[in-house]
């Protein structure tokens, strides 16, 4: 989640592949915009207006706060599959995530229908996302 103090909001990524921006003060949801599949975190950059998802599939939605219960999704940024988790630096306006390469999943067995994948030793990659 993040969080908008003056416009009393927070962003929710949720599993449906929404993001939910959320009136505090009541629990009601004021909006929603599409995002991508896993999602991992959200920030908001209170100069900019901007909110961020960043999702495992290889995505980060930016949405515009037009006004405290209207957004607009502004971009689609492609990252790298698995770049999910995300930090924001108000400073500079950057947005950083990593991630890794895969091997290819094994087979699905009934004991492990979804299995995960193993990394791939020393592909550790910082992505780095400026205006």
């Amino acid at each position: 989640m993040a969080i908008d103090v003056a416009h009393k909001r927070l962003f929710v990524g949720c599993r449906n592949q929404l993001m939910a921006m959320v009136d505090y003060t009541n629990g009601k949801v004021v909006a929603t915009v599409p995002i991508g599949k896993g999602v991992d975190a959200n920030r908001f950059d209170p100069a900019t207006g901007l909110a961020f998802a960043s999702c495992g599939d290889g995505s980060i939605t930016v949405a515009h706060e037009d006004s405290p219960d209207k957004y607009t999704v502004v971009q689609t940024i492609s990252t790298q599959r698995g770049a999910r988790t995300m930090a924001l630096d108000t400073k500079n306006h950057n947005v950083y995530t990593v991630t890794v390469e895969f091997e290819p999943p094994p087979p699905a067995t009934p004991q492990n229908p979804h299995p995960w994948p193993k990394v791939i030793s020393k592909t550790f990659t910082l992505l780095i996302f400026s205006q």
